[in-house]
């Protein structure tokens, strides 16, 4: 087994400090002392709280452009794949990913500027969902379908049972089918 590096050590323990706590218990030393690194160990990767959430909303946004491509590059079907990538990524990860999502979360408080590089990764897949051979309207729908599944999980909103969740999803992905 690889060894965790310090770097995604700090993030991961950042990222569960905002979405236990709330973004206003994000300060360096607590998140050195989650991540079990001192605090010169931290400031070598994060010298601001700034930084770290910086940090945050990068590795979310890596993370998430990874998997969603990485669907795309396995899908043999040209119509929908860039809809189907998306709504597949939120079936299989999202669970998984819900704690790196805190970053989002943490900068939307701290410096709402921070969520730019995931703001030009979600255009950047509008575009390509919207040139995805499905009708661009019912693409869309689909895209801001899987947003709302996603940001209710995180904020614990109206949460479905994983039955009718795995229906809803399934339903989504058949869309990416028709037209």
């Amino acid at each position: 087994m690889p060894r965790e590096s310090k770097r995604h050590k700090i993030l991961e323990a950042a990222a569960l400090i905002v979405k236990e706590q709330g973004s206003d218990a994000l300060t360096l030393d607590a998140t050195a002392k989650r991540a079990e690194v001192s605090k010169g160990g931290l400031l070598y990767h994060f010298s601001t709280k700034e930084a770290l959430v910086e940090g945050l909303v990068q590795h979310m946004n890596d993370i998430y452009r990874s998997n969603v491509e990485e669907l795309v590059g396995k899908d043999e079907e040209e119509k929908g794949k860039w809809s189907r990538s998306f709504i597949n990524v939120m079936h299989d990860k999202s669970v998984e990913n819900q704690t790196i999502s805190a970053g989002m979360l943490a900068a939307q408080g701290i410096n709402p500027e921070l969520l730019q590089p995931l703001q030009n990764t979600y255009a950047d897949w509008q575009a390509h969902i919207q040139q995805d051979g499905l009708d661009e309207v019912d693409a869309t729908i689909l895209r801001l379908a899987v947003d709302g599944l996603w940001l209710s999980e995180i904020f614990g909103l109206g949460t479905l049972s994983r039955e009718l969740r795995e229906k809803v999803l399934e339903r989504l992905n058949e869309q990416t089918y028709k037209g």
